[in-house]
């Protein structure tokens, strides 16, 4: 059994991490959030600590580090906001425990680095959730089209639709500086997929970009993608709103969908186990879907071939278009 300590547990996604923790037959130990409402710390570790002050409770970490050995913390998860991650992982490793952090690592390629040289200083590991890797109907489609002689290049359509109210843009996930924007807060594990799936990106397009949703084109070593993500609850498709479906999630390889919604939530058991038993995500793994979303947060906005734009940003421009036979006429 081994002792976990968690950073922001009264976020949207502590309770998966907790859960984790819990059906792996471990323990938390401390938690802390600047926020007190975790009532869900009463499911799974009624008994562990919590801190509302992240120095008590990192000065409560290394007292159990010095003080009590069969209490110290062998690991800390961390599911703080997404500016944050990286300064809470550096206090993970600072006590020498591992690190579990929520996808994404950083919202920078470069602070991924400090963390590689603070892995050697401390002799600790930081891994992340992509939990993507780990479905079943994922990894055989990654066997399929590496066992494919000759190889062919893929034609792929991704769609990412959520929706989100008024309070998104309000909080810190509608601060690009601190959330990355809709790439980094719902696209980065998509992103990592495409790349673990097709290769590395040779070029990248962006055809749409405001705060609620994102567009573009990638020309990876094995396949060409659309994509398009969005949070504006206006681009779900026709009655999944009324319906109560709060997403749609679509991925098309040459034409053909391929269906990975089953299984979607529980991924991130899954992801700890492989952590325990030494198989987790590291930094390197992590780094690459890091590194495109920063460069198409970064990349000027193109008007989109015929050829290489998402049908969904073609109907999304088409809403936005002013419809002149719908004006009133001109004052006499």
């Amino acid at each position: 059994m081994k002792n976990f300590a968690l950073i922001g547990a009264a976020g949207y996604i502590a309770p998966r991490h907790l859960q984790a923790i819990h059906e792996t037959g471990n323990r938390l130990v401390a938690a802390v959030d600047p926020h007190d409402s975790v009532g869900i710390l009463d499911r799974y570790f009624p008994d562990a600590r919590f801190f509302t002050e992240i120095e008590r409770f990192d000065r409560h970490l290394e007292r159990l580090r010095r003080e009590r050995r069969n209490e110290r913390v062998d690991y800390v998860s961390v599911c703080s906001p997404n500016y944050l991650h990286d300064a809470h992982c550096r206090l993970g490793m600072r006590i020498h425990a591992d690190v579990v952090c929520e996808k994404p690592l950083t919202i920078n390629p470069w602070n991924i680095d400090a963390l590689a040289e603070l892995e050697q200083e401390f002799g600790q590991r930081v891994y992340t959730i992509l939990q993507l890797r780990l479905l079943p109907v994922l990894q055989e489609l990654k066997q399929r089209v590496e066992a494919e002689r000759p190889r062919q290049r893929a034609r792929l359509c991704l769609s990412y639709i959520t929706r989100r109210g008024a309070w998104y843009q309000t909080s810190w996930k509608g601060d690009q500086t601190k959330s990355g924007g809709v790439l980094m807060n719902i696209g980065v594990h998509f992103f990592d997929l495409l790349l673990w799936l097709f290769g590395a990106c040779r070029h990248a397009e962006v055809h749409h970009a405001s705060a609620e949703k994102m567009a573009g084109y990638l020309e990876l070593e094995w396949a060409d993608v659309t994509w398009f993500l969005s949070v504006d609850r206006a681009d779900l498709p026709p009655g999944y709103a009324a319906s109560g479906r709060p997403a749609y999630r679509s991925l098309t390889l040459n034409g053909r969908e391929i269906e990975f919604s089953e299984g979607f939530t529980e991924l991130h058991t899954v992801s700890y186990r492989e952590i325990l038993a030494g198989r987790g995500f590291g930094l390197s793994d992590a780094k690459p879907s890091v590194e495109l979303v920063y460069a198409l947060r970064s990349a000027p906005t193109i008007l989109a071939t015929p050829e290489r734009a998402h049908p969904q940003l073609r109907q999304t421009q088409q809403a936005a278009a002013p419809s002149y036979e719908t004006l009133p006429p001109p004052p006499r």
